[in-house]
């Protein structure tokens, strides 16, 4: 029996989102005049707000106020790697960690399952010691540039399902012979919660402590 462990990332180990607050970092860090762009981002929201754009695309759009339309890579890595230390050191639920200790402890093979850009959220992962990372992939061209382009869907609500089905394939793991066990705070992680043996609503929203108790899922608080 293969034992998994499934963890969303932002509000679920992190007391709060990582996107914006990492747009910032790589903005201050970086180049301090794409805040001039500020004033253009209400209108991403807006469009959003009015389903004339997705959510993936508000995510570019800020994407490319702030961090530019195709930096290299090369010249991120060391402040995605200061952000991923502030984020570990000033932005996580202890009880978080420990849990991720308990599940590595047991022999359970450990996966984060963010719709946060994979950009940042590996170093993250890789400082949990994670076994596999899921989030949403962007574009890096051929000479190395990170461009404003997702890759696929934007991984985020159902879409986080077929991920982690892919990884399943990938690793040969049978669902039937598996135990997973998952962990949110939020009801769009429904579906992943569902596919779970385990379900675990940590430090829950409202909507999702409502759904957790009428599915009689385990509801905590890491706080």
């Amino acid at each position: 029996m293969q034992k998994i462990s499934l963890y969303d990332m932002d509000r679920t180990i992190t007391v709060r989102g990582t996107y914006t607050p990492f747009l910032f970092h790589m903005a201050f860090a970086r180049a301090p005049w794409r805040l001039v762009f500020l004033p253009i981002l209400p209108f991403g929201f807006i469009a959003y707000g009015l389903k004339l754009i997705s959510r993936g695309r508000l995510k570019t759009f800020n994407q490319q106020m702030l961090l530019g339309s195709g930096p290299q890579l090369s010249a991120l890595q060391p402040h995605i790697e200061r952000f991923a230390d502030k984020v570990l050191r000033s932005n996580r639920h202890k009880k978080a960690i420990e849990q991720i200790e308990v599940d590595r402890a047991d022999g359970r093979k450990l996966v984060l399952v963010t719709a946060s850009y994979e950009l940042y959220a590996e170093a993250i992962a890789r400082r949990l010691g994670f076994d596999h990372l899921i989030g949403t992939q962007l574009v890096v061209d051929n000479e190395g540039r990170v461009l404003p382009q997702i890759i696929g869907e934007n991984c985020y609500d159902d879409a986080k399902i077929g991920r982690i089905e892919a990884l399943f394939a990938s690793q040969g793991w049978q669902r039937s012979q598996s135990h997973v066990r998952a962990y949110s705070d939020h009801v769009s992680d429904q579906a992943m919660l569902e596919f779970a043996d385990e379900a675990i609503a940590t430090t829950p929203t409202p909507k999702l402590r409502r759904l957790a108790e009428q599915r009689g899922w385990k509801i905590v608080d890491w706080r």
